[in-house]
C-alpha cells in the first residue's frame, strides 16, 4: 500500500493500491511505444515544451508546494522555492540542450569525424522523498531533452506528488507514456531494471539501495547514475568570518529539518575558533521555531516519518554515550507530528554514530581539529564524498584545500547546493555519475562517433 501521510498531524491523507501485473505491463508498453517518437521529435519543440511546463509550474507553485509540505513536511517557503527551481531547471535545458546535444566535430585521419548524441531510450528513475519535486525534475528534464522517455519509481510516502508530477507533464503538453508515474512498490524495481523496455537507471537514495540497483543494471550491462548518501564537511578555519559561518551552518544543516544529501553535516571547526562557533551556532539553533510547516512563522518542520526519527534518535543517543555532548534539543518533541527538537552534538569523536554515520535529520555536530591539515584529514576520514564547504577569508587557501578534497563538489565560503549550471554528484559511498550541466545530460545519451573516409 502506498499512503500518503501528513509528518506534522500523524494523519493519514490517502491511500493508493499497487498496480496490477496488467497495469503495470500497459504502463511499459505505453512507455516503450512512446520513446521512439519521442526521441526524433525535433529538438527545438521539445525545448518548447519545456518552456511550458516551467510556466505551468510557476502557475501552479501554492498549489503544489501545498502538496509537497502537507505530503512530506518541507515547511511551505521552502515547498515554494522547490518548484521555483524545478522551473529554472525546465528553462536552463531548454535554453542550452541544443548546444549540450551539437554534433561534436573532432579532427581525425578521416575526411570528416565527429560525435553524435543520441537518446539512449528508457530511463527509470528511483526517486526519494525529501524534494519530491526537484530531485525528480533534476533527472528527468535533461533526460527528456536529449529524447529518453521516463519512468518514475517515487518512494512510496509521496505517491501524490508522484501523480502530480505526472499530471502536470500531461498539461504541459508532453506526448502520453513519455513521463510515467509507476505506481508499485519497491520490490517491482528489480525486475523493471531487467526489462528490455528500460535501457538505464537512475537512483537517489541510500547506500543499501545503490548497491541492489548496481548491481542488478550491472548484470544486465545497463548504465545507471547513482546519488547517494552524504555527511557533507563543514571546515571552519581560524580566519573565517565566524558570522557568516554560523549563518550558513544553520541554514545548510536546518533546511528541510535536516534531510538533505548536502546538509552541512560534519562540522569540523579548529580549535582556535571552535568555543566562539559553537557558542554563536547554539543560540542561532535555539531560536529555530518547530510547528505547522504551512504556517510561514515556523521555522523548523518535522521529519518525514516516524522511523526516520526513531533512527536519528538512536545516533544521537549513542553518541551522547560515547563522549559526545548535547548543548541542544537531543530528543524528540511531544506531540502529535514527527517532531525533533533542533540539536547540537558538540566534541564528536571518532567510535561515535555522529561521526561516522549520515544523521537525517535536525542535528548539528561539531568535530573540533587541531589546525588545517587536521580539519583535512577529518573532512577525508569518511566512507562519503558528496560535498564539503571550506570557510576562510583566504581564497587562495581555500581553493588549494578544495583540491585536496575527497569529494564530488567543494563550495569555498558558502553552502553546497544544486545549481543546473553546475555538475552534481559525489565519489565513495556517496555514488557515481552526475546529474546537472551537460555532464548530466549525457549521462543517459549514446556517444556516437562517426567517421567518414572520402573515396
Amino acid at each position: 500500500m502506498l499512503i500518503s501521510r501528513n509528518p506534522a498531524t500523524g494523519a493519514i491523507q490517502n491511500e493508493f493500491s499497487p498496480w496490477s501485473e496488467q497495469e503495470l505491463e500497459c504502463c511499459l508498453q505505453q512507455a516503450h511505444d512512446a520513446r521512439s517518437a519521442w526521441a526524433a521529435t525535433p529538438l527545438d519543440k521539445r525545448c518548447a515544451l519545456l518552456r511550458g511546463l516551467a510556466a505551468h509550474l510557476r502557475a501552479r507553485k501554492q498549489e503544489l508546494a501545498r502538496l509537497i509540505t502537507q505530503e512530506m513536511g518541507k515547511l511551505i517557503r521552502e515547498a515554494r522555492d522547490e518548484i521555483e527551481k524545478c522551473a529554472w531547471g525546465c528553462e536552463y535545458y531548454a535554453g542550452h540542450a541544443t548546444r549540450f546535444l551539437a554534433d561534436e566535430v573532432i579532427p581525425s585521419g578521416a575526411g570528416k569525424s565527429y560525435v553524435r548524441y543520441e537518446a539512449l531510450g528508457t530511463v527509470l528513475a528511483i526517486m526519494p522523498w525529501n524534494f519530491p519535486f526537484w530531485q525528480v525534475f533534476r533527472c528527468a528534464v535533461p533526460a527528456l531533452a536529449a529524447g529518453n522517455g521516463v519512468l518514475l519509481k517515487h518512494a512510496s510516502n509521496v505517491p501524490q506528488c508522484a501523480l502530480a508530477i505526472e499530471r502536470i507533464f500531461a498539461d504541459a503538453g508532453f506526448p502520453p507514456g513519455v513521463l510515467r508515474a509507476l505506481m508499485i512498490e519497491t520490490r517491482d524495481t528489480e525486475r523493471l531494471i531487467a526489462d528490455a523496455r528500460v535501457q538505464a537507471v537512475s537512483l537517489t537514495g541510500s547506500v543499501a539501495a545503490g548497491r541492489r540497483v548496481a548491481a542488478v543494471a550491472g548484470s544486465h550491462v545497463k548504465k545507471c547514475v547513482l546519488e547517494l548518501g552524504g555527511s557533507d564537511a563543514f571546515v571552519v578555519l581560524h580566519d573565517a568570518d565566524l558570522g557568516e559561518a554560523v549563518a550558513q551552518a544553520v541554514i545548510s544543516r536546518f533546511l528541510n529539518a535536516g534531510q538533505s544529501c548536502i546538509a552541512a553535516k560534519r562540522m569540523i571547526v579548529v580549535e582556535a575558533v571552535a568555543d566562539e562557533f559553537v557558542a554563536g551556532l547554539r543560540a542561532a539553533i535555539e531560536q529555530l521555531t518547530p510547528g505547522d510547516p504551512l504556517d510561514e512563522a515556523t521555522t523548523l518542520a518535522p521529519l518525514a516519518r516516524a522511523d526516520l526519527r526513531a533512527t536519528l534518535h538512536t545516533q544521537v543517543q549513542d553518541s551522547i554515550a560515547r563522549g559526545a555532548i548535547p548543548l541542544a534539543g537531543c530528543k524528540p518533541l511531544d506531540g502529535p507530528g514527527d517532531f525533533y527538537a533542533p540539536s547540537l552534538l558538540d566534541r564528536v569523536k571518532p567510535g561515535m554514530l555522529a561521526y561516522h554515520e549520515e544523521l537525517f535529520g535536525p542535528v548539528a555536530c561539531v568535530i573540533r581539529a587541531r589546525d588545517e591539515r587536521d580539519a583535512l584529514r577529518i573532512a577525508n576520514d569518511t566512507d562519503f564524498g558528496l560535498g564539503a564547504g571550506i570557510w576562510t577569508r583566504d581564497c587562495e587557501r581555500g581553493e588549494r584545500l578544495a583540491r585536496e578534497l575527497q569529494c564530488g563538489m567543494v563550495f569555498v565560503n558558502g553552502s553546497v547546493h544544486s545549481d543546473p549550471r553546475l555538475p552534481f554528484g559525489g565519489v565513495k559511498n556517496s555514488g557515481f555519475g552526475r546529474e546537472l550541466s551537460h555532464h548530466g545530460l549525457r549521462e543517459f545519451v549514446n556517444i556516437k562517433t562517426i567517421w567518414i573516409k572520402s573515396i
